[in-house]
């Protein structure tokens, strides 16, 4: 036999003064206080809040004709009256449970529909009742001694039991605020653990969107920094990718999908796939960027919706590049030797979206045999510096990462560095989307 539930050192000990009067309730639609019940609306979905100026509303649901259970006169705990409603069966139950009732008392010896004398499953009413009214507490009422019926009662749902002969106001009030505030907690807890595994799951997909650089066979190093602009994100309308094409060329792009929503973090993907799909397929230059338009045409929400981009095609001797640019703040390359500049962007040509047949000349530039190519997102240069308008800007970016290229930093601890200082000059979280991309060849 399994071990009885310590019911009563479960309920709660806070305490006010209880009248002790017992009666029986009214009619089978009645209400112990506040007069016999009119018509009544149908079930709702939640109960009411309770508060300091809300009434407790009791359904009581049992079918003894000869009316032998006596629900005695409650006080809440602010000293007002526990309201009683009664009924004598599941379906005027099922009419009574308004949105004004926070607590079930049923009996455990009421039939379920359609299973009267069913042995199999004693519980079958509780059953059903915890399927009709999942967000009300219930309390269940059990013959004296079967402690064992009230546990299991528990087990399956209701929030405590209490045993027929032994009902009180005192522990009966006691009951239903403890059943009231337990559901109350067990909704907030599963509303909790809900949110959770929404955030986990949303957590693991937006991952599992970021790119994994196919790199492959290629000398040079690979770094990126990722930080949304929207709370708790972790996937922005920002987007980048890397790929080695079986000739040894190494593509890398980054590019920027104009706002901050779900929305634009869905083109941002859309795009990257394509393009890397496109550049598999050994499209390059002004092609690779016409395709990728029809693409942003064919999927956006609205005409107003552009995507800037730019794509750098890097030789497999690694000395130059192939440069493309679609409305994009140009590169940032670092060379021994020399200070880290900006790549030429007096070709560029306009963001994707906003001209048809539009044309991206592609430039030919010089790299040579070490460098650092750093691609990035306006999100990177147009923070706030200080609570002033003035923005960081290409200019400022260069002379920041040129100091910190002299501290020694490189690779990851280079885009973190340059990152975490353009959000303190920001005095804090940037608004927008910021992307970084670092490669780095070495002789």
């Amino acid at each position: 036999m399994p071990v009885p539930v310590p019911r009563q050192r479960a309920i709660p000990a806070v305490e006010s003064g209880q009248a002790q009067a017992a009666f029986s309730p009214g009619g089978p639609s009645g209400e112990a206080t506040g007069g016999p019940a009119g018509a009544v609306p149908a079930p709702r979905a939640a109960t009411t809040p309770v508060d300091s100026t809300t009434n407790l509303m009791l359904l009581v649901i049992e079918d003894d004709p000869a009316g032998s259970l006596s629900v005695p006169e409650m006080l809440d705990a602010a000293g007002k009256p526990i309201r009683i409603r009664t009924a004598r069966n599941l379906t005027e139950a099922e009419r009574l449970l308004t949105d004004d009732v926070h607590c079930i008392l049923l009996d455990l010896a009421l039939s379920a529909p359609g299973r009267a004398g069913d042995s199999e499953d004693e519980l079958a009413t509780l059953k059903h009742v915890l399927r009709l009214a999942p967000r009300h507490a219930v309390l269940a009422l059990t013959a004296s001694g079967d402690a064992e019926r009230g546990a299991e009662a528990v087990r399956v749902g209701a929030q405590d039991y209490l045993f027929r002969d032994e009902l009180d106001g005192r522990l009966l009030s006691r009951a239903i605020r403890y059943a009231v505030e337990r559901k109350r907690s067990d909704k907030a807890e599963r509303r909790l653990t809900e949110s959770k595994l929404r955030a986990q799951e949303n957590a693991r997909l937006e991952r599992g969107l970021l790119p994994t650089p196919l790199l492959e066979g290629s000398p040079l190093r690979f770094a990126a920094r990722y930080r949304p602009g929207r709370s708790r994100a972790l996937l922005g309308g920002d987007f980048y990718d890397t790929v080695r094409t079986p000739d040894g060329t190494v593509h890398a792009m980054i590019g920027d999908v104009c706002g901050h929503g779900p929305d634009e973090a869905a083109l941002g993907v859309e795009l990257r796939i394509a393009w890397r799909a496109l550049t598999l397929a050994g499209l390059c230059g002004d092609e690779l960027l016409s395709t990728l338009q029809q693409v942003l045409e064919h999927e956006r929400e609205s005409e107003e919706i552009f995507a800037t981009v730019c794509t750098v095609d890097i030789a497999p001797d690694g000395r130059r590049a192939g440069l493309c640019l679609a409305g994009h703040p140009s590169p940032l390359v670092a060379r021994p030797g020399r200070p880290a500049e900006l790549l030429p962007y007096e070709n560029n040509g306009p963001a994707l979206g906003l001209l048809p047949h539009a044309r991206w000349p592609r430039m030919q530039v010089e790299l040579g045999a070490a460098w650092s190519l750093m691609l990035y997102t306006d999100g990177l240069i147009e923070g706030h510096i200080g609570k002033g308008k003035e923005r960081l800007g290409q200019d400022g970016m260069v002379d920041m990462v040129r100091r910190q290229l002299a501290q020694g930093l490189q690779g990851e601890e280079l885009l973190r560095a340059a990152v975490n200082e353009v959000r303190e000059l920001a005095g804090g979280e940037l608004a927008d989307d910021v992307a970084v991309l670092l490669l780095d060849r070495t002789p």
